[in-house]
């Protein structure tokens, strides 16, 4: 009997398509929202694609805890080994281009062909990234010349644990572009997905968990943006926050509410929105610190 036969003389069935649930993803593992809430996200002609977790406090919290216990273990690994799990992202998002295409179609309003492109200049991102994972410290390091018998040695450091605010009008291109030069120098994140399309965020979320990226290093929440990031900003567990994401009014909030507690602050305005151009530097070296250290020649 085929399979598209039932048991009434042969008549055709309509398969029910199986919905996906859309989960937050903190220290490795998909949960939902511990207020149990989500909210409906809709295509850019207000058509329903799914509901998306409404993170809550607790969530963001609970985040920061898995990236904080992730650190250590990233931060020390070496630069090789960063760079092949990028690159191995980048393996995982190529075999999930079609899925892709269409969720960033859906969540940007885009043609087929245009999604595409987007998707595999998110892809490419990750594979540029990993190729810098061991010549940023070559950039932003170096012997110093100094009077006295010493090596003077400077080399970049990762900052800690950054809040991330993703861009709201480019869900997967966008994201990547912000999100690959915090982890590349041995950052963990904490990442807020776009309020009005976070569905690819989530879906990448997926493609971190099978990539041999330790949990806790990327963490995704999504839900409104204004209440997750402000309990970002003013934790004291975490040491940088990049506002891209922000408007300008939150975007002042955040960074009064960051100030208490010292944190660097990536402006929106410090931020291209052309996520198509080429990236440079400046993103990996808004999250590394300077460690100099002197050593006695001959010793």
């Amino acid at each position: 009997m085929s399979e598209q036969s039932g048991n009434t003389g042969g008549a055709a069935r309509t398969r029910l398509g199986v919905a996906k649930t859309y989960k937050l993803f903190v220290g490795g593992k998909f949960p939902r929202s511990e207020s149990g809430r989500v909210y409906e996200v809709t295509d850019t002609r207000g058509n329903r694609l799914a509901n998306a977790p409404l993170a809550s406090r607790k969530d963001a919290r609970d985040a920061v805890v898995a990236a904080r216990k992730a650190f250590g273990g990233w931060s020390g690994a070496t630069a090789y080994n960063r760079g092949q799990i990028l690159y191995r992202i980048a393996e995982m998002l190529e075999g999930r281009r079609e899925q892709f295409t269409a969720e960033v179609a859906a969540a940007e309003g885009l043609s087929k062909a245009k999604a595409a492109a987007r998707v595999d200049a998110a892809i490419d991102r990750w594979v540029w990234y990993a190729g810098w994972s061991d010549k940023i410290t070559q950039v932003a390091g170096g012997a110093n010349p100094v009077a006295g018998p010493y090596f003077n040695l400077s080399t970049p450091e990762p900052t800690g644990v950054v809040a991330v605010l993703a861009p709201q009008e480019s869900s997967l291109l966008g994201l990547v572009s912000v999100l690959a030069p915090v982890i590349v120098s041995g950052n963990t994140a904490v990442v807020v997905a776009s309020e009005r399309a976070p569905l690819p965020a989530l879906s990448l979320a997926e493609v971190l968990a099978t990539s041999d990226l330790p949990g806790g290093v990327v963490n995704v929440l999504s839900g409104r943006t204004a209440e997750i990031a402000t309990p970002l900003a003013a934790h004291a567990d975490v040491n940088a926050i990049d506002l891209t994401g922000a408007d300008a009014d939150l975007a002042r909030e955040l960074e009064t509410a960051a100030a208490d507690n010292l944190k660097r602050v990536l402006r929106p305005a410090d931020a291209t929105s052309d996520w198509s151009a080429d990236p440079g530097v400046k993103r990996m070296l808004s999250f590394v610190e300077t460690k100099t250290v002197w050593h006695p020649v001959g010793v």
